[in-house]
């Protein structure tokens, strides 16, 4: 079965390490601040300048002066610290952020990324996604795995304005946990009850696919 967008987020939150400091970009990415792992402390950056970001505020509780990037509201945790966007930016462009978790249009089989626009609609603009990707070390992307209209978001090759080239390391959509190698995308998990058949169909780049595939643990 495949993954609704809160599952995607727990598993991309196993990938959390102690003591990071960590981006979350618009949309899915957002979520992950809500599945920490038991005795892991994270420092979670938002680019409008928050360092100590925590999980969604319950319903009532909202302070609407305290928002992330993608202007929901949210929580800070004790000690968290707010700032100009400089300071934000300065953090992410000096390389102190070590994980940036983003949505994506679109993703190649080389780990390019397309996540901010789309020809002939309206966009705010590209926000910190250029920063994060030209700066980051490590990149996860969290997406749907084909649009609406059932074609696939993982691609020889991008369609769209490319935001960054070559940066993506990993992948996780509602069917699968996909790596970005030298020799193309490997496949590392599946979806509880998806088959590697149906991974396969979903997605336009060549897949490796090496030995069983292992479901994905929540």
């Amino acid at each position: 079965m495949a993954l609704d967008k809160n599952q995607i987020a727990r598993r991309i939150a196993q990938e959390l390490k102690h003591n990071m400091y960590v981006n979350l970009g618009i949309g899915i990415p957002t979520l992950v601040a809500n599945y920490i792992p038991e005795g892991i402390d994270v420092e979670f950056q938002s680019e409008n300048g928050v360092l100590g970001m925590g999980p969604f505020p319950f319903e009532g509780d909202e302070d609407p002066d305290m928002i992330n990037a993608g202007k929901q509201t949210i929580t800070t945790l004790p000690g968290a610290a707010l700032f100009d966007s400089a300071t934000s930016f300065a953090m992410i462009r000096g390389q102190h952020v070590q994980l940036t978790v983003l949505g994506a249009m679109e993703v190649s089989e080389k780990g390019d990324i397309a996540n901010w626009k789309i020809p002939g609609k309206m966009v705010k603009g590209m926000g910190g996604a250029m920063d994060l990707v030209a700066s980051a070390d490590n990149i996860i992307v969290a997406m749907m795995h084909t649009n609406r209209a059932g074609d696939s978001k993982i691609l020889k090759k991008c369609t769209l304005p490319i935001t960054g080239v070559n940066c993506v390391k990993k992948i996780v959509t509602n069917l699968a946990v996909l790596e970005v190698t030298n020799n193309g995308l490997k496949l590392l998990e599946r979806a509880p009850g998806v088959s590697i058949k149906e991974i396969i169909q979903a997605t336009e780049s060549e897949l490796i696919v090496e030995e069983e595939i292992p479901e994905m643990e929540f």
